[in-house]
């Protein structure tokens, strides 16, 4: 039997609160670009998950919940839009032929992340994995072109498969806001403290920048 969504909704969020206690502030550059799938998500913003959570625990719901909806706008594509289904095919055997495929099979906390990191200047990669699923997509042979009365056909089935996205989107936030509470108090137990911690830290280093033994800046010279 299918599931419903209210059920898919609270198994996901069910996943990530059991995921959120092994997640860790990161030490790393933070990336200059904002995340696309988390920018401005609804989805984030029914969960209470604003601007003050760090993105990593932002990515890790917004990709799970992101999963419901193209499940079921998958299933609709299935059901009643042939000609997109096709295409949609093709598309999957043309990547499944593909040689090198970092992207797929990730945990759903790096689901969706740039493969590389952010390139520092006047250091350039000697190769970096998204250029190499370039190259790779390179070797496989292009889809075949469509007529002009095959696009617009195409093009509207797309528009129902938005609408259809669309309309489960906004099921799915008004499920998540029953979700709220144990969201937030999730982010209060496991988030909160070590955010804490890291300014507290900061707070540290700022009052006390050189090592104690150097006597700080009343040192004698």
């Amino acid at each position: 039997m299918e599931r419903s969504l209210e059920t898919q909704v609270s198994q996901a969020v069910d996943a990530w609160l059991r995921w959120l206690p092994r997640w860790e502030p990161a030490t790393h550059r933070g990336r200059v670009a904002p995340c696309k799938r988390c920018f401005g998500s609804p989805v984030l913003s029914a969960a209470g998950l604003g601007a003050d959570v760090p993105h990593g625990v932002q990515h890790g719901l917004s990709t799970r919940v992101k999963t419901i909806v193209d499940h079921a706008v998958a299933d609709y594509t299935a059901r009643n839009l042939p000609m997109l289904q096709s295409e949609l095919d093709q598309q999957a055997a043309r990547n499944r032929s593909r040689s090198y495929r970092p992207g797929e099979d990730l945990e759903p906390e790096y689901e969706g992340l740039p493969l590389d990191p952010d390139p520092v200047p006047g250091a350039p990669f000697l190769f970096t994995l998204a250029g190499l699923a370039d190259e790779s997509a390179d070797d496989v042979p292009a889809l075949p072109p469509l007529s002009p009365e095959a696009k617009a056909a195409l093009r509207q089935e797309v528009g129902l498969a938005d609408d259809y996205a669309n309309m489960v989107g906004r099921e799915v936030c008004a499920i998540l806001l029953h979700h709220r509470i144990r969201i937030q108090a999730a982010v209060t137990e496991f988030v909160e403290p070590q955010i804490e911690a890291l300014l507290r830290e900061l707070a540290d280093t700022l009052d006390a920048p050189f090592d104690p033994g150097m006597g700080g800046l009343d040192a004698p010279s």
